[in-house]
């Protein structure tokens, strides 16, 4: 795992965004499976890209799912960000209607919002949690790592007529220096009070994913929510 799955920088280093991409930039990895209509988007953390979770596919070993890596739209020291980390509101926003947009792509494109998962890592976590309270198609499965909620009032306010269908595994770390572990459990015990549907898992860890144990319990999620119903 490379040292840009970090995915935070200081507060001095955060800076306006270089550009704005009006459309994301992503690539498709095909499912081995041939026609299989499974999907999982990945959302990488503040100053990755998509080549940050190239190793996540095969640690899955799901052999169903197509993944769809996505960077996220502003340039940010030779990575990517998906919102300004000192003024959060108007980027997450504007990167909340983007992953709509390419979410309403995929099921144009024949991936309905039913089987498709949505994982995200730190900005990429509070951005899984944005769209999986906000959009209005039910998913398969929403997972969020080592992140945090934007205005968790707020997003309970605004949450969408399915949300209380949606089924959220988020995870956190109790070493974690960057996102202080009861700061996160307290919004996400916040969340679950607005009647978010979430299965929430602790690890002695810091601002990362913990190895196969934790890579476990995503592969796990991901493959009770595939089986026939």
């Amino acid at each position: 795992m490379s040292w840009k799955n970090l995915s935070f920088f200081p507060p001095w280093l955060a800076s306006p965004a270089r550009y704005t991409a009006a459309v994301l930039d992503t690539e498709l990895i095909p499912a081995a499976e041939a026609d299989s209509k499974w999907l999982i988007l990945l959302l990488h953390g503040l100053g990755d890209s998509m080549e940050g979770f190239r190793w996540l596919p095969r640690a899955l070993n799901n052999p169903r799912l197509n993944i769809l890596l996505v960077n996220a739209p502003d340039d940010y020291y030779g990575g990517f960000s998906w919102y300004d980390i000192l003024k959060p509101g108007a980027g997450v926003e504007r990167s909340r209607g983007l992953l709509f947009d390419l979410l309403d792509q995929q099921r144009d494109g024949g991936f309905a919002t039913e089987q498709t998962f949505l994982f995200g890592f730190s900005q990429g976590c509070l951005m899984t949690l944005e769209v999986g309270v906000r959009y209005p198609h039910r998913f398969a499965g929403l997972v969020g790592i080592s992140g945090y909620a934007h205005e968790p009032g707020q997003l309970v306010a605004g949450q969408s007529p399915v949300a209380k269908e949606q089924s959220f595994l988020i995870t956190h770390g109790t070493a974690d220096p960057l996102l202080p572990f009861a700061k996160t459990k307290a919004q996400m015990e916040q969340l679950q009070a607005g009647g978010i549907r979430m299965q929430w898992e602790v690890f002695e860890k810091e601002h990362t994913i913990q190895g196969e144990a934790e890579v476990a319990v995503i592969r796990k999620f991901v493959e009770e929510r595939m089986k026939p119903l």
